[in-house]
Protein backbone atom coordinates (compact mmCIF):
# COMPACT_ATOMS: atom_id res chain seq x y z
CA UNK A 1 0.00 0.00 0.00
CA UNK A 2 1.24 3.47 -0.87
CA UNK A 3 1.75 6.26 1.63
CA UNK A 4 1.95 9.83 0.43
CA UNK A 5 5.05 11.91 1.15
CA UNK A 6 4.91 15.64 0.43
CA UNK A 7 8.59 16.53 0.25
CA UNK A 8 11.49 17.55 2.46
CA UNK A 9 9.67 20.33 4.29
CA UNK A 10 7.17 17.78 5.58
CA UNK A 11 4.29 19.86 4.26
CA UNK A 12 1.82 17.15 5.12
CA UNK A 13 1.94 14.25 7.50
CA UNK A 14 2.31 10.80 5.96
CA UNK A 15 -1.20 9.40 6.27
CA UNK A 16 -2.38 6.22 4.59
CA UNK A 17 -5.26 7.27 2.27
CA UNK A 18 -7.41 4.20 3.10
CA UNK A 19 -6.94 4.63 6.85
CA UNK A 20 -7.70 8.33 6.50
CA UNK A 21 -11.01 7.60 4.75
CA UNK A 22 -11.93 4.88 7.25
CA UNK A 23 -11.20 7.21 10.16
CA UNK A 24 -13.41 9.95 8.75
CA UNK A 25 -16.13 7.44 7.79
CA UNK A 26 -16.20 6.39 11.45
CA UNK A 27 -16.55 10.02 12.52
CA UNK A 28 -19.35 10.45 9.99
CA UNK A 29 -21.21 7.42 11.37
CA UNK A 30 -20.85 8.82 14.89
CA UNK A 31 -22.17 12.20 13.78
CA UNK A 32 -25.16 10.70 12.00
CA UNK A 33 -26.25 9.06 15.26
CA UNK A 34 -27.09 12.55 16.48
CA UNK A 35 -29.24 13.40 13.47
CA UNK A 36 -32.89 13.73 14.56
CA UNK A 37 -35.13 10.98 13.30
CA UNK A 38 -37.30 13.40 11.31
CA UNK A 39 -34.21 14.49 9.32
CA UNK A 40 -32.87 11.05 8.49
CA UNK A 41 -34.75 10.93 5.20
CA UNK A 42 -32.50 13.76 3.94
CA UNK A 43 -29.42 11.65 4.69
CA UNK A 44 -30.95 8.61 2.92
CA UNK A 45 -32.01 10.73 -0.03
CA UNK A 46 -28.52 12.21 -0.42
CA UNK A 47 -26.86 8.78 -0.27
CA UNK A 48 -29.37 7.38 -2.76
CA UNK A 49 -28.87 10.23 -5.22
CA UNK A 50 -25.09 9.96 -5.09
CA UNK A 51 -25.24 6.22 -5.73
CA UNK A 52 -27.74 6.41 -8.59
CA UNK A 53 -26.45 9.36 -10.62
CA UNK A 54 -24.00 9.05 -13.50
CA UNK A 55 -20.24 9.29 -13.12
CA UNK A 56 -20.36 12.81 -14.55
CA UNK A 57 -22.93 13.90 -11.97
CA UNK A 58 -20.88 12.30 -9.19
CA UNK A 59 -17.89 14.32 -10.38
CA UNK A 60 -19.97 17.51 -10.15
CA UNK A 61 -21.02 16.55 -6.62
CA UNK A 62 -17.40 15.91 -5.69
CA UNK A 63 -16.51 19.36 -7.03
CA UNK A 64 -19.27 20.82 -4.89
CA UNK A 65 -17.82 19.08 -1.82
CA UNK A 66 -14.31 20.31 -2.70
CA UNK A 67 -15.52 23.90 -2.94
CA UNK A 68 -17.60 23.60 0.22
CA UNK A 69 -14.68 22.28 2.30
CA UNK A 70 -12.28 24.83 0.76
CA UNK A 71 -14.74 27.55 1.78
CA UNK A 72 -14.78 26.20 5.31
CA UNK A 73 -10.98 26.07 5.43
CA UNK A 74 -10.72 29.68 4.18
CA UNK A 75 -13.20 30.74 6.87
CA UNK A 76 -11.28 28.81 9.55
CA UNK A 77 -7.95 30.32 8.50
CA UNK A 78 -9.32 33.86 8.40
CA UNK A 79 -10.41 33.43 12.01
CA UNK A 80 -6.69 33.21 12.87
CA UNK A 81 -6.37 36.98 12.72
CA UNK A 82 -2.82 37.03 14.12
CA UNK A 83 -1.35 34.91 11.32
CA UNK A 84 -3.42 36.70 8.71
CA UNK A 85 -2.25 40.10 9.97
CA UNK A 86 1.39 38.92 10.02
CA UNK A 87 1.30 37.96 6.34
CA UNK A 88 -0.60 41.13 5.40
CA UNK A 89 2.08 43.18 7.19
CA UNK A 90 4.80 41.50 5.13
CA UNK A 91 2.88 42.07 1.89
CA UNK A 92 2.58 45.73 2.82
CA UNK A 93 6.27 45.93 3.78
CA UNK A 94 7.25 44.70 0.31
CA UNK A 95 4.80 47.13 -1.33
CA UNK A 96 2.62 44.32 -2.67
CA UNK A 97 -0.87 45.63 -3.23
CA UNK A 98 -2.64 42.57 -1.87
CA UNK A 99 -4.19 41.36 1.37
CA UNK A 100 -5.38 37.93 2.42
CA UNK A 101 -9.08 37.58 1.63
CA UNK A 102 -11.35 34.56 1.33
CA UNK A 103 -11.25 34.40 -2.52
CA UNK A 104 -7.44 34.74 -2.52
CA UNK A 105 -7.14 32.00 0.10
CA UNK A 106 -9.40 29.65 -1.86
CA UNK A 107 -7.35 30.23 -4.99
CA UNK A 108 -4.08 29.64 -3.16
CA UNK A 109 -5.35 26.45 -1.49
CA UNK A 110 -6.01 24.98 -4.94
CA UNK A 111 -2.69 26.24 -6.29
CA UNK A 112 -0.83 24.82 -3.28
CA UNK A 113 -2.38 21.40 -3.89
CA UNK A 114 -1.71 21.56 -7.64
CA UNK A 115 1.92 22.51 -7.01
CA UNK A 116 2.38 19.60 -4.59
CA UNK A 117 0.90 17.19 -7.15
CA UNK A 118 3.15 18.59 -9.87
CA UNK A 119 6.27 18.08 -7.75
CA UNK A 120 5.31 14.56 -6.62
CA UNK A 121 4.99 12.98 -10.09
CA UNK A 122 2.93 10.27 -8.36
CA UNK A 123 -0.73 9.66 -7.59
CA UNK A 124 -1.74 12.23 -4.93
CA UNK A 125 -4.38 12.25 -2.26
CA UNK A 126 -7.79 13.47 -3.33
CA UNK A 127 -8.18 17.22 -3.10
CA UNK A 128 -10.87 16.83 -0.46
CA UNK A 129 -8.57 14.72 1.72
CA UNK A 130 -5.78 17.24 1.26
CA UNK A 131 -8.02 20.10 2.44
CA UNK A 132 -9.28 18.09 5.41
CA UNK A 133 -5.67 17.56 6.51
CA UNK A 134 -5.08 21.30 6.39
CA UNK A 135 -8.20 21.89 8.46
CA UNK A 136 -6.94 19.63 11.24
CA UNK A 137 -3.30 20.78 11.33
CA UNK A 138 -2.44 24.34 12.36
CA UNK A 139 1.26 23.90 11.52
CA UNK A 140 0.44 22.99 7.95
CA UNK A 141 -1.89 25.98 7.68
CA UNK A 142 1.06 28.14 8.73
CA UNK A 143 3.10 26.62 5.91
CA UNK A 144 0.29 27.46 3.51
CA UNK A 145 0.63 31.11 4.56
CA UNK A 146 4.41 30.87 4.10
CA UNK A 147 3.79 29.54 0.58
CA UNK A 148 1.48 32.49 -0.15
CA UNK A 149 4.12 34.97 1.03
CA UNK A 150 6.92 33.24 -0.89
CA UNK A 151 4.81 33.05 -4.03
CA UNK A 152 3.94 36.74 -3.93
CA UNK A 153 7.65 37.61 -3.57
CA UNK A 154 8.58 35.37 -6.52
CA UNK A 155 5.76 36.87 -8.62
CA UNK A 156 7.07 40.35 -7.83
CA UNK A 157 10.58 39.36 -8.97
CA UNK A 158 9.21 37.83 -12.18
CA UNK A 159 7.79 41.26 -13.03
CA UNK A 160 11.05 43.12 -12.36
CA UNK A 161 13.47 44.22 -15.05
CA UNK A 162 16.95 42.71 -15.03
CA UNK A 163 18.28 46.04 -13.81
CA UNK A 164 15.92 45.80 -10.85
CA UNK A 165 17.11 42.23 -10.27
CA UNK A 166 20.65 43.59 -10.10
CA UNK A 167 19.68 46.20 -7.55
CA UNK A 168 17.71 43.68 -5.50
CA UNK A 169 20.48 41.10 -5.18
CA UNK A 170 23.02 43.82 -4.35
CA UNK A 171 21.00 44.49 -1.17
CA UNK A 172 21.18 40.88 0.03
CA UNK A 173 23.72 39.59 2.53
CA UNK A 174 24.29 36.35 0.61
CA UNK A 175 24.31 37.69 -2.94
CA UNK A 176 25.62 34.55 -4.63
CA UNK A 177 23.08 32.32 -2.93
CA UNK A 178 20.25 34.73 -3.75
CA UNK A 179 21.27 34.91 -7.42
CA UNK A 180 21.51 31.13 -7.81
CA UNK A 181 18.31 30.38 -5.89
CA UNK A 182 15.98 33.03 -7.32
CA UNK A 183 17.43 35.41 -9.96
CA UNK A 184 18.90 32.82 -12.34
CA UNK A 185 15.76 30.64 -12.52
CA UNK A 186 13.61 33.71 -13.19
CA UNK A 187 15.88 35.12 -15.88
CA UNK A 188 16.15 31.66 -17.47
CA UNK A 189 12.33 31.55 -17.64
CA UNK A 190 12.31 35.07 -19.10
CA UNK A 191 14.63 33.90 -21.89
CA UNK A 192 12.93 30.54 -22.43
CA UNK A 193 9.48 32.08 -22.87
CA UNK A 194 10.74 35.09 -24.84
CA UNK A 195 9.52 37.49 -22.16
CA UNK A 196 12.89 39.24 -22.24
CA UNK A 197 15.06 38.65 -25.29
CA UNK A 198 18.63 39.85 -24.70
CA UNK A 199 19.82 40.50 -28.26
CA UNK A 200 23.36 41.77 -28.80
CA UNK A 201 24.17 41.62 -25.10
CA UNK A 202 27.61 43.17 -25.61
CA UNK A 203 26.23 46.20 -27.45
CA UNK A 204 25.60 49.04 -25.00
CA UNK A 205 22.37 50.46 -26.43
CA UNK A 206 20.97 46.97 -27.07
CA UNK A 207 21.59 46.20 -23.42
CA UNK A 208 19.88 49.43 -22.50
CA UNK A 209 16.71 48.25 -24.24
CA UNK A 210 16.26 44.77 -22.75
CA UNK A 211 17.98 45.38 -19.41
CA UNK A 212 15.65 48.13 -18.18
CA UNK A 213 12.40 46.86 -19.68
CA UNK A 214 9.92 45.54 -17.09
CA UNK A 215 8.04 42.41 -18.19
CA UNK A 216 4.28 42.57 -18.51
CA UNK A 217 2.89 39.15 -17.60
CA UNK A 218 -0.78 38.29 -17.18
CA UNK A 219 -1.69 36.71 -13.84
CA UNK A 220 -2.50 33.18 -15.17
CA UNK A 221 0.80 33.09 -17.09
CA UNK A 222 2.64 34.47 -14.07
CA UNK A 223 1.37 31.66 -11.82
CA UNK A 224 2.28 29.11 -14.49
CA UNK A 225 5.84 30.48 -14.69
CA UNK A 226 6.25 30.44 -10.90
CA UNK A 227 5.10 26.82 -10.65
CA UNK A 228 7.26 25.80 -13.60
CA UNK A 229 10.42 27.52 -12.32
CA UNK A 230 10.28 26.71 -8.60
CA UNK A 231 9.25 23.73 -6.50
CA UNK A 232 6.64 24.05 -3.78
CA UNK A 233 9.39 23.44 -1.21
CA UNK A 234 11.48 26.33 -2.51
CA UNK A 235 8.59 28.78 -2.39
CA UNK A 236 7.42 27.66 1.07
CA UNK A 237 10.95 27.81 2.45
CA UNK A 238 11.38 31.34 1.11
CA UNK A 239 8.26 32.42 2.98
CA UNK A 240 9.41 30.64 6.16
CA UNK A 241 12.87 32.24 5.97
CA UNK A 242 11.33 35.71 5.65
CA UNK A 243 8.95 35.09 8.56
CA UNK A 244 11.67 33.70 10.84
CA UNK A 245 14.36 36.24 9.98
CA UNK A 246 13.36 39.86 9.40
CA UNK A 247 16.67 40.56 7.67
CA UNK A 248 16.72 37.58 5.33
CA UNK A 249 15.09 39.46 2.44
CA UNK A 250 16.40 43.03 2.33
CA UNK A 251 14.06 45.28 0.37
CA UNK A 252 14.29 48.97 -0.52
CA UNK A 253 11.47 49.93 -2.88
CA UNK A 254 12.80 53.41 -3.73
CA UNK A 255 16.25 52.08 -4.63
CA UNK A 256 15.08 49.03 -6.60
CA UNK A 257 12.39 50.79 -8.62
CA UNK A 258 14.22 54.06 -9.16
CA UNK A 259 13.42 55.10 -12.73
CA UNK A 260 16.97 56.31 -13.42
CA UNK A 261 19.14 53.37 -14.61
CA UNK A 262 22.35 55.11 -13.71
CA UNK A 263 24.44 51.95 -13.24
CA UNK A 264 24.49 50.94 -16.92
CA UNK A 265 24.89 54.39 -18.46
CA UNK A 266 28.02 55.56 -16.71
CA UNK A 267 30.79 55.66 -19.32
Amino acid sequence: MKTTNYGSTGCLEEIHPILFREKNALKLRQLTKNVPLNQWHYVFLLCYLVCKVSTEEQAKFTQFLDDYVANYLAFKILRDSLLQQLINNYLSKFCLNKSITKPILKSYIKQYYKHLVQDLHTEPDLYLEFVLKLIHNSEERSKLFAYILGCEIIKMMFQMSWLQHERLYQLQKNQEGFINSYIKPIQYAHRLHAIIVPKDERVFFAKRDYFIKRPKIAEPKLIELVMYSFTQDTITNLGLLIIRNLNFFVFDYEYIFNAEPECIFQL
